[in-house]
């Protein structure tokens, strides 16, 4: 796969964007409120007000930008794409490559905390999905999982890291497992922090407590939060002309996971009672995130990789050294029986007291400690 043209890339949202943005949010047509007293049917009415009235009044994205830019960026077309990415080459002589893959409705911001540490050991390369913030929205369908992993390995070594170590979580996993399977002659290992495959049949009896959670906690996900996947999966394009034209409705649409997929204080087997995203996010991070998929119009696009890939997303054996960091709020946890089916070659598995699904994000400290303690069990 061809890697052409790479430049240095700043980040300078219009202000006339910005403006538009103001506009919609004070213009907000609201529905009724839930008829239930928690977040059962969505987002509850009265804390999408709250937030998009701090959206429009105390939020201020370009400290963001400015944070942002402060990190090197840049473009490289990619087969044809123009791919965004962050390269932060460390000080460290024998500092090792590692590319960074997020998820949806992730992004590049979800590792802002853990760059600096590390950093001390390894050269990161930090690519935005295709479709997703400043990278190219494809206009050719064949951007699915794979061919993303074939574009990561083309990346790392047209940078020129002929071996690397690959990390993700959400589609970063399913990314970062393609690349564990498909590029082994370059990657020497990778660590996932969302484990994902099918729980064996045969080892379906006498479940561990442990297993029985995690059965019920995606129960949960299946019965209560997996709409948005099926939307995403059979009609990204339908679901794009809402969230592309009302601000709220974007926001919404992603709260709602912030809520449903953190570490927020939910009950064990993952039923929303209790929980609040301030509890692990603040309304900050929340609308950095929020506004940089707002300000991108990247709803369809980023959506379009269910429909490519998610039918597809556990699929394959992976060879290469494998580190496993469990976080407890995650929306699928496999136990290290199962997860041995898939994972051939496990050399870290660690199951951590707290974090959700944005590990990076909600617990910066130990996830750059699970990243370290599993990569130091592999060679490059």
């Amino acid at each position: 796969m061809d890697v052409e043209n790479i430049r240095a890339f700043v980040i300078d949202v219009p202000q006339s964007a910005l403006d538009d943005l103001q506009d919609r949010l004070a213009r907000t047509r609201w529905p009724e409120k839930e008829t239930v007293d928690d977040w059962d049917q969505g987002i509850p009415l009265a804390y999408a007000q709250e937030l998009a009235a701090y959206w429009r009044e105390g939020y201020n994205w370009r400290t963001v930008e400015a944070r942002l830019n402060a990190l090197p960026n840049y473009l490289a077309a990619i087969d044809g794409l123009d791919v965004h990415f962050l390269h932060i080459r460390s000080a460290n002589p024998a500092a090792r490559p590692l590319v960074l893959t997020h998820g949806w409705p992730g992004s590049v911001l979800e590792f802002f905390d853990v760059i600096e540490p590390l950093a001390a050991d390894y050269h990161l390369v930090i690519p935005s999905l295709p479709g997703y913030g400043f990278s190219g929205k494809p206009t050719a369908a064949k951007w699915s999982v794979e061919h993303i992993g074939a574009a990561w390995d083309a990346l790392m070594v047209a940078l020129g890291y002929e071996r690397y170590f690959a990390q993700g979580g959400d589609w970063g996993s399913a990314v970062t497992c393609a690349i564990g399977m498909n590029h082994a002659d370059h990657c020497a290992g990778i660590h996932v922090n969302m484990v994902v495959g099918a729980p064996p049949p045969d080892l379906m009896s006498d479940l561990t407590d442990a297993e029985q959670l995690y059965l019920a906690r995606f129960g949960w996900y299946q019965a209560k939060d997996s709409g948005y996947s099926t939307q995403h999966a059979t009609r990204p394009q339908t679901i794009g002309y809402a969230l592309t034209d009302s601000p709220v409705g974007q926001m919404a649409w992603i709260a709602e996971k912030f809520h449903g997929w953190t570490d927020c204080g939910h009950q064990p087997g993952g039923q929303s009672i209790g929980g609040h995203p301030e509890k692990a996010l603040s309304k900050d991070a929340m609308l950095d995130t929020i506004s940089l998929y707002w300000l991108t119009a990247s709803a369809a696009s980023s959506a379009r990789l269910y429909w490519h890939s998610f039918r597809n997303f556990a699929a394959g054996e992976i060879l290469v050294p494998t580190g496993c960091s469990l976080f407890p709020s995650e929306i699928m946890r496999l136990s290290r029986r199962w997860a041995e089916r898939r994972y051939k070659n496990i050399v870290h598995w660690n199951e951590l007291p707290r974090g959700g699904h944005f590990a990076a994000w909600e617990q910066p400290e130990l996830f750059a400690s699970e990243v370290r303690a599993a990569l130091a069990k592999m060679d490059l």
